[in-house]
């Protein structure tokens, strides 16, 4: 298995992504488009998601493709960010067809970044419709990873959060991409150590190139969470895209959502935890012309997996310092 060119999301053809960032928020937004529109679903596994549009993406339901994801900063607040994407496809044309309306369709799931050290003192309306608008706008093949985004404000036990992404091409020629915002109760690493603890599926040191530690920390199966550090419990979740070109079922979809969950418990400790919002919405573009026999459909859901771990350790090892922190970045862990 090898990282596609980008090592993005985006490997995966007929994906866009776009960031919008508000220093001042300490949070943003990143949409994720799909064109053609992708077939859909989602996998909730934390017991405190915060979501929109979830309940189409069941199997059993009508709506089979989705025009675009949303992640945000921001709560429930965030959910706001879904309709400014939504309003920048309606303008682009897009959207499921209902006689001689379109509607776009844009599930979307939020993380809490509430109480990061940014000013989240705005007036009657909040923010995120105006962010979500302008991500859309700003969606292309190349895009930022760290502190940006979805991302922006995010946290783990220990260090900064952040939004990571990673892609693999399988011998089977099928591209399988994770983008995910990192705000989780747990830590990405072993103890206090540097090492994170997705380093089994490192590609070309593309988050520090440590690898796993020469002996584990005594502490390496400690429960270390936020809580340790005197932070509400409420305050977490990872939010997370899985995408392929394979063309697949919705029910596929979800069984490849599923599988790229096990990803959260190879990089984060602990995780889907009832404090987490722990969500993986996965999409097929079916670009590739192809659908997987039953062993390569064994193989795209082990690569969901890896890849997914994969982009959590690049959304940490990515982040960067700023002003009114109030958790330090993998690099000065690093260098200490």
């Amino acid at each position: 298995m090898k990282a596609g060119p980008r090592n993005l999301l985006t490997d995966v053809a007929g994906l866009t992504v776009g960031h919008v960032t508000d220093p001042r928020l300490k949070s943003g937004v990143t949409a994720i488009l799909c064109d053609p529109p992708a077939v859909a679903a989602a996998h909730v596994m934390g017991g405190a998601p915060g979501t929109r549009e979830t309940d189409l993406l069941e199997p059993h339901n009508t709506v089979q493709t989705v025009d675009a994801i949303t992640l945000s900063g921001g709560s429930a607040f965030g959910l706001d960010a879904a309709s400014g994407v939504q309003s920048a496809l309606r303008e682009m044309g897009r959207g499921f067809a209902v006689g001689s309306v379109r509607v776009p369709i844009v599930p979307a799931a939020i993380l809490f970044d509430l109480l990061n050290g940014g000013d989240k003192d705005w007036e009657r309306h909040s923010p995120y419709r105006n962010l979500g608008y302008e991500a859309a706008l700003a969606a292309s093949a190349e895009f930022e990873l760290g502190s940006v985004g979805a991302g922006a404000g995010a946290l783990t036990a220990g260090l900064k959060g952040g939004l990571g992404s990673a892609s693999a091409v399988l011998p089977n020629g099928f591209t399988v991409g994770a983008l995910a915002a990192v705000n989780a109760l747990g830590s990405a690493t072993f103890g206090a150590t540097p090492y994170f603890r997705a380093a089994t599926f490192e590609i070309e040191d593309e988050f520090g190139g440590l690898g796993l530690p020469p002996h584990l920390p005594e502490d390496a199966a400690r429960i270390f969470t936020k809580m340790d550090l005197g932070q509400p419990k409420d305050a977490n979740t990872t939010i997370a895209v899985i995408a392929t070109d394979a063309i697949l079922t919705k029910a596929e979809a979800k069984r490849l959502a599923m599988a790229a969950h096990d990803g959260f418990a190879h990089a984060l400790w602990p995780s889907h935890t009832p404090f987490d919002g722990d969500i993986v919405f996965a999409l097929a573009t079916g670009a590739s012309g192809r659908r997987p026999e039953p062993m390569d459909f064994v193989a795209l859901s082990a690569a969901a997996a890896a890849v997914m771990a994969r982009a959590i350790a690049r959304g940490v090892y990515s982040a960067q310092a700023e002003d009114g922190d109030l958790l330090p970045v993998w690099t000065d862990r690093a260098r200490a």
